[in-house]
């Protein structure tokens, strides 16, 4: 079922050493991402370290202690990829009935129209190696299951891919099958191409990944956006607005929307790499708001509102994640109606 010759085994990708690491899944079947509405349950992940360095990655934090990086490398200046990867996700959706007998798709009831999601983990059109890889692992999935698949990008290569997967089979009835399944995102929070520069190293400019998306909705692909991390605004409102058209969010499914996932030392990386860059209102903004939760619930409340106010005819396209305490649970409940997604310990209390 192979789309294509698979990806070279390189040794560097984007100008980072490559490990690839034995795993046994690429599948996860109940991930938290159903929380945050991304998914159904399932995500699949071809790697554990993409090929972008963002100082916000919560990523760094979740494989802290994995015993597989070799000694004196750093997580985020690795490019991880999981061997046999493709291999691994074919056996994942098949059967396995016994010795001697023959297996069978595993997931491909007519009716189980789940979403699966890639990556929680890493960018899966880093470069056109992994788009490539990425292609395959979604020929597997349209073949094998009924699923629709969303892939979310920080790279302008979604076109490419989309393009890969339409021509994979001279036939009508698949083009419009990846027409009707595939769901394709561009992930920023920031429309100045500097300014990301400064804390997603390795990206694509915030403009060429809109007009990525530009193509694939002109194009008739779905398509949905995603506004994170954001960072306090001078002006909420007309930020908001400019996001709201470079992403034609009329023209979107959905958008997802965030201010930052703290982790591990992501909030005090992100403030570096603003400084350095000379962002010194945005450094200074957000470390305010880093040390005073007064600050920090305010700078999430006015973001939130901001992008409200384009969706209050069809409040259910926004999906705000949000991370609530105990005392700010009631109001963020109160705008659930509105696109508030609350996350953590205090919303499942």
């Amino acid at each position: 079922m192979s789309t294509s010759a698979p990806a070279p085994d390189r040794q560097t990708m984007n100008g980072k050493p490559v490990l690839f690491r034995p795993a046994k899944t690429v599948l996860n079947m109940d991930s938290g991402f159903k929380e945050k509405l991304l998914c159904d349950g399932p995500t699949f992940s071809l790697g554990d370290a993409c090929t972008y360095s963002c100082s916000f990655c919560f990523v760094v934090a979740m494989m802290a202690k994995a015993g597989y990086m070799p000694k004196g490398r750093r997580h985020i200046d690795m490019v991880v990829r999981r061997e046999n990867a493709l291999k691994i996700l074919h056996s994942q959706l098949l059967t396995n009935p016994g010795k001697g007998k023959p297996r069978q798709p595993k997931y491909n009831d007519p009716n189980d129209q789940r979403v699966v999601y890639s990556s929680p983990l890493v960018d899966c059109a880093g470069n056109m190696d992994l788009v490539r890889e990425t292609v395959e692992a979604c020929v597997l999935i349209l073949l094998l299951t009924n699923w629709h698949i969303r892939l979310l990008s920080k790279s302008n290569l979604l076109p490419k891919l989309a393009a890969l997967l339409v021509n994979h089979t001279p036939s009508q009835a698949w083009r419009s099958d990846v027409r009707r399944r595939m769901i394709f995102g561009v992930s920023t929070g920031t429309l100045d191409d500097s300014q990301a520069a400064a804390f997603e190293k390795g990206c694509a400019k915030p403009s060429k990944r809109f007009e990525s998306l530009h193509w694939l909705q002109d194009e008739g692909f779905r398509t949905f956006g995603m506004i994170c991390p954001s960072l306090p605004q001078r002006d909420y409102s007309g930020w908001a607005a400019e996001m709201h058209c470079a992403l034609r969010g009329h023209n979107c499914e959905h958008i997802w929307a965030e201010v930052m996932n703290v982790r591990g030392q992501s909030l005090s990386n992100t403030v570096s790499a603003l400084h350095h860059a000379g962002y010194e209102w945005q450094a200074s903004a957000l470390q305010r708001v880093s040390e005073d939760p007064a600050a920090w619930e305010d700078y999430a409340r006015q973001t939130f509102l901001a992008h409200a106010q384009y969706h209050h005819n069809q409040p259910e396209r926004l999906r705000f994640l949000q991370y609530v305490t105990p005392k700010t649970l009631d109001w963020w409940k109160s705008h659930a109606a509105s696109g508030a997604i609350l996350l953590g310990a205090a919303a499942h209390a």
